[in-house]
């Protein structure tokens, strides 16, 4: 016994610390190979913008959620994972529990802002806001910053998104300088700041628009102009009483053509009758991508592209929706129904109010010219006096409301610094009064002589450089 203990002593790796410390460094192993399994997952569904729980993550759920399944999916493909993960690891280290799961994204997210806060550097930078609500109802801010980084690329980065229960534009203020604040982000570097102005906050955006004014005077406001000119033709699409009449009637012919699976099916079945018929008689061509089968479009919110996608919709199907409209005024449910029915069809009917085949009497032929030219006066004239010119003046009103001059001369002295084209927008001397009307702080009167003469310089480099090209 003693011999045996003698030579076990003279064996150093058969020693209880060194056998602890081997079962240490590969618990240790196990554990990061089942860690980095969960933050594989997490990476990967955070990725994809996909769910992470499931309605019944029990071992006996069919589905237990796309994080543990995609763990089990790791598993089945890889026997050393299998081996650690799941059933295979200790209860009390798992890492699979909701907690985890979040934490792992947490530490994401601050890495991400802290990239993000290295890219901008001491930079100038824009603020871009947008608020939604989510599943639970709770109005979130989601905040963005534009800058142009290191190699001269503008750049625009999701940085945050905020819960908020005050949607006062004082407490949107502070929360967005929160935000900036803890990530060493200073206000007065703001040159620039965008938020939604077609939501219900609107007021509370021009609220805080002007609060950031006050600390920063550089951080113009601009709405998307594009987004602007949407909203005036929306805005005459709703406040002009013709033209609001006119799409409630295209939004009354769509909901009851589109509200019944079964009328879809007879719509398209019309369609493709009409266009055999028609390419049979030689008023179509064939051709690839030509005489497609499709449905009519509804017009939305805050998008005028979609009136007009509408508008064209009902045009290129007028035909097969009337058809439609023929069979449920004369076989709808019950007489509600009917009357519904047949007072939209009523509004899409083309009447003939003048008719040549009305007068029988050849006299009258001299009273039907007389007839037919005061009718088309008669709709002449309201189309251009109750419909055109009342869209057009509310339209100037409009744009004249959302299109104040300062944004307007600042997106014009702006365009001089275009790219496109080889800077064909290019011009010294708006950037130069760009640089003294708009940013007066930012550029000495040493500066601003300066910077006349170097955009003579940049000039020349430019076009001897592109000729050369």
């Amino acid at each position: 016994m003693c011999e045996r203990r003698a030579e076990n002593l003279m064996r150093p790796s058969q020693h209880i610390d060194k056998v602890m410390h081997a079962q240490s460094k590969e618990e240790k192993e196990k554990n990061r190979l089942r860690l980095s399994t969960s933050i594989v997952a997490v990476r990967w569904l955070a990725l994809q913008g996909c769910a992470f729980r499931g309605n019944d993550e029990s071992l006996s759920s069919s589905n237990r959620g796309n994080f543990l399944e995609l763990v089990k999916a790791f598993a089945k493909m890889n026997i050393e994972i299998d081996e650690v993960v799941l059933e295979n690891a200790p209860k009390n280290a798992q890492y699979i529990a909701p907690e985890i799961q979040k934490e792992i994204l947490h530490i994401m997210a601050n890495r991400v802002r802290q990239m993000v806060r290295e890219e901008v550097g001491d930079k100038y930078f824009c603020i871009l806001v947008d608020e939604a609500r989510d599943i639970s109802k709770r109005e979130q801010m989601a905040i963005i910053l534009r800058f142009v980084n290191n190699h001269g690329i503008l750049t625009e980065r999701f940085f945050a998104i905020k819960s908020v229960s005050d949607t006062t534009s004082m407490n949107l203020k502070n929360e967005i300088s929160n935000v900036l604040v803890h990530h060493d982000l200073h206000v007065k570097k703001i040159r620039g700041q965008g938020y939604d102005g077609a939501s219900n906050m609107r007021g509370a955006w021009n609220g805080l628009q002007a609060l950031f004014l006050k600390d920063c005077p550089y951080a113009y406001y601009v709405h998307c102009f594009a987004h602007r000119l949407q909203l005036t033709l929306v805005s005459a699409a709703k406040d002009v009483s013709v033209i609001w009449e006119f799409f409630s009637h295209l939004d009354n012919i769509v909901n009851i053509v589109t509200s019944s699976t079964k009328r879809i099916a007879e719509l398209h079945t019309a369609q493709r009758n009409e266009i055999e018929y028609m390419l049979l008689i030689g008023e179509r061509d064939s051709g690839s991508g030509a005489n497609q089968i499709g449905n009519l479009q509804r017009a939305g919110a805050t998008r005028w592209s979609s009136h007009y996608d509408s508008v064209k919709s009902l045009i290129g199907m007028y035909t097969a929706t009337c058809k439609i409209f023929e069979v449920l005024s004369d076989y709808s449910p019950n007489g509600r129904v009917k009357a519904e029915v047949r007072g939209i069809y009523r509004n899409m009917e083309v009447k003939v109010f003048c008719s040549r085949n009305e007068i029988d009497v050849p006299d009258l032929d001299c009273l039907y010219k007389i007839g037919r030219s005061c009718r088309q006066t008669t709709i002449e004239h309201h189309y251009h006096f109750d419909v055109f010119n009342a869209a057009i003046d509310f339209i100037l009103m409009e744009l004249n409301t959302r299109f104040n001059e300062s944004s307007v001369e600042l997106l014009s002295l702006s365009t001089a610094l275009d790219p496109k084209n080889s800077f064909d927008s290019f011009n010294s001397d708006d950037i130069c009064k760009l640089a003294k009307k708009f940013y007066p702080g930012d550029f000495t009167d040493q500066e601003i002589v300066a910077l006349e003469y170097e955009l003579i310089h940049y000039k020349l480099d430019v076009m001897q450089n592109f000729y050369t090209c």
